[in-house]
């Protein structure tokens, strides 16, 4: 039998839209259905377009979906279903709305997907009840049946390593290396009000054994393939993260690797230099906000001074730093929003995101907003953290939008690119030049977008500074956004 994977495409430009990056979601699950005998292929369709002949073959078609391309995916699933094939749906998304999900596919794999798919191809194979299968969602006679989640989470060492040439298309290249996403833990014991890793994987830390891992990275040639940790918090053990770090660098890997970490990862100076030696460039930090109020509202564990430290000492150890902030917290303003960008501009970040608070299904943010009736769209396509779909406490929609929209202005400016050419930092430089070519894109592709938010804008003064309208509320063709 055969079964294809589609990964839909994203509905808007972002930092990554040159160099996609696969989830490895669509690829472990094909590599498991390979194992257990079915004909497995997988579609990134950032990558490629779809293949509908290659579709009309297949028994099964699988679509993972996060928030913003959960659109483009019941669409799809409508096609695909419309071709008397069966749709099964898996990712964040439909973790949390499987009843949504369900009147555009025929099955739904809630959360962890990797002990319940192969269960679920077997029962479909041996034509057997599906209430065995755990996390699995479906309808019958109209009625919708959620079976139990599993009990024990998945054993990460017991996943088979990702055979990435099921994917269709030639993979894109960054200056002659190709980017293998790769993954050593799940699970983060935070619980951001914003993020939905933790209704995804659970709050308890799960690590592959290090020997597993080095096994992998075995596979891959260090001069061909630089690597990106997928992992949310590679550094949640600093003890086991040293353990890895000292692996990598007895086998004499010459990896280019980059991950996400935290401001805390930067406490232990010689933790960052180790990882150093092993070969990072690039770690992405989640600073968040430089408001320490914001910080507590969302239950983000850090400080301000933690995040200085941070950007100095990853700086000082020569790791790139590509800083992520959200604006629209409940204790945000213009003022705060200004702090933000001095603070990125300040410790020379090299890259920088300033995302807008996006209440994601399956987070606490979302339920709050959803009870307090300040969700203000609908179309999850928006989801994006690029558009504001909520009531800001302290900005009207358009106000915080374009607040984003300044504040990736200013820290990508030509001055800021002077600045950057004057210290040699080159590639800071290219980055730049490609937020600005987004922000321009982004700015033509969202014109009736911002129109409308100018017809919701409130026509009295709201709570916002006085000088917001000075500073940021300009024409919208004098206006960019890095839509990252």
């Amino acid at each position: 039998m055969k079964i294809t994977f589609i990964e839909p495409k994203a509905p808007n430009l972002h930092i990554f839209s040159k160099f996609p990056l696969p989830r490895l979601g669509t690829i472990l699950l094909g590599t498991i259905a390979k194992q257990n005998g079915w004909e497995a292929s997988v579609m990134v369709e950032e990558q490629a377009e779809i293949d509908w002949n290659e579709i009309a073959a297949s028994d099964i078609v699988g679509i993972s979906t996060i928030t913003s391309t959960a659109p483009r995916a019941y669409a799809i699933a409508d096609r695909v279903r419309s071709m008397g094939i069966t749709v099964v749906m898996g990712g964040p998304h439909v973790t949390f709305l499987p009843d949504e999900a369900l009147g555009h596919c025929d099955f739904v794999i809630r959360g962890e997907g990797e002990t319940a798919f192969p269960l679920f191809l077997k029962a479909v194979e041996d034509e057997d009840d599906l209430e065995e299968v755990p996390n699995l969602s479906y309808k019958i006679n109209g009625d919708i049946r959620h079976n139990m989640n599993q009990a024990v989470p998945v054993d990460l060492d017991f996943l088979p390593y990702p055979d990435f040439s099921l994917i269709k298309g030639k993979p894109k290249c960054i200056a002659g290396w190709r980017l293998i996403p790769f993954q050593t833990s799940r699970g983060c014991p935070f619980d951001c009000s914003f993020c939905s890793v933790t209704g995804m994987f659970g709050r308890r830390y799960r690590y592959r054994s290090i020997e597993h891992i080095i096994n992998e990275l075995r596979l891959y040639d260090d001069r061909k393939h630089d690597i990106f940790f997928y992992d949310d918090n590679f550094g949640a053990n600093s003890k086991r993260a040293a353990e890895l770090l000292k692996a990598m660098e007895a086998e004499k890997f010459k990896f280019r690797w980059s991950t996400q970490v935290r401001v805390d990862f930067a406490g232990d100076e010689d933790l960052v230099r180790l990882m150093r030696r092993a070969g990072c460039h690039t770690v992405y930090i989640g600073f968040e906000s430089v408001n320490e109020e914001s910080l507590k509202s969302v239950k983000k564990q850090q400080s301000l001074a933690e995040m200085e430290r941070a950007a100095r000492i990853f700086q000082k150890h020569r790791i790139h730093v590509h800083g992520m902030f959200i604006l629209g917290l409940e204790n945000d303003s213009f003022a705060s929003v200004k702090d933000t960008v001095r603070f990125a501009k300040r410790y020379c970040l090299n890259s920088s995101q300033f995302l807008i608070l996006t209440p994601l299904p399956g987070t606490r943010c979302y339920e709050d907003l959803l009870s307090e009736g300040r969700i203000r769209f609908s179309d999850w396509s928006l989801y994006d953290a690029h558009h504001v779909v909520f009531q800001p406490k302290n900005f009207s929609l358009e106000e915080l939008q374009r607040a984003q929209m300044w504040a990736h202005r200013r820290f990508y400016s030509p001055l800021q690119s002077l600045r950057r050419l004057l210290r040699f930092r080159f590639m800071d430089i290219s980055i730049a030049w490609y937020a600005r070519s987004l922000n321009a894109h982004w700015n033509r592709k969202n014109k009736l977008y911002l129109k409308l938010l100018n017809l919701l804008k409130p026509r009295k003064g709201t709570k916002i500074v006085a000088d917001f309208r000075q500073n940021v509320m300009l024409d919208t063709k004098n206006s960019s956004l890095h839509h990252s």
